[in-house]
């Protein structure tokens, strides 16, 4: 058994894509870097992936994500497809591992691209253990806010040796963090895979808001304000009346 320590970097829809518009609603996150960290049972580092991944389902890069990540389009052109590099990363990793991720949604998103592809997800880890979850704790953060990981290496003082939201990067930050809060009783979570991830007309389920604005402030790497947060809740709300539909 070893720890996989990955981190996922994202492309999505852009408002000038309007045949991305129609695009596949069950992936609206486009994984377009893979990079992880393996450590073994002493925590010692024993290998490491890094993979940058072609568009398949969004034509264009989203500027906001170009400038977060400082990933152009040349460099995921030059990429291989998601199928090449999920083979890959199974083959990095084994089924008795166990997954460690800077927040649960990294796990939801490379099961549902590879649901999108059609992959063999059984190929991954299911056990996982969300350390930013820990690291919340652990600084006394209010229950439903959770610490950003430049924040928590920053308090930790380690060293930053290069940018954050390049996926390898922070999954070797994730690792540091991961080495220096472990404790036996942190337990590994079983993931459970949903039956299905794409949006029902009519379905009566409630949208987890809060975990909408961790989701914005893990991209933005900071907290948004509470204007932000209207704005977001807002668009969002205006979404669901259906009043901006493209045809």
């Amino acid at each position: 058994m070893n720890y996989i320590i990955f981190d996922l970097e994202f492309n999505q829809i852009t408002n000038t894509s309007k045949n991305d518009l129609k695009s596949n609603t069950d992936c609206p996150f486009e994984i377009i870097q893979i990079g992880a960290v393996k450590l073994d049972e002493n925590f010692n580092l024993i290998d490491r992936f890094n993979s940058f991944i072609k568009p398949q389902i969004y034509s264009e890069l989203n500027p906001i994500i170009e400038k977060l990540t400082s990933i152009n389009i040349n460099i995921l052109n030059n990429g291989d497809n998601f199928e090449d590099v999920y083979n890959s990363f199974t083959n990095f990793v084994s089924s008795n591992d166990i997954f460690v991720v800077w927040g649960a949604c990294d796990m939801k998103e490379l099961f549902r691209n590879a649901k999108h592809y059609n992959l063999d997800d059984s190929l991954l880890p299911k056990k996982f253990i969300d350390i930013q979850k820990y690291a919340s704790k652990y600084f006394n953060y209010k229950k439903g806010k959770v610490i950003g990981l430049s924040t928590a290496i920053d308090l930790l003082s380690i060293s930053v040796d290069g940018n954050f939201h390049n996926a390898l990067n922070d999954a070797l930050y994730t690792s540091e963090i991961f080495k220096k809060l472990y404790k036996n009783d942190i337990i590994p979570t079983i993931y459970e895979i949903t039956k299905s991830t794409s949006r029902k007309t009519n379905s009566t389920s409630k949208v987890d808001l809060e975990g909408l604005l961790n989701q914005f402030e893990k991209m933005l790497n900071r907290k948004i304000t509470k204007e932000e947060k209207y704005i977001i809740k807002t668009a969002y709300f205006m979404g669901k009346t259906n009043q901006f539909n493209v045809d």
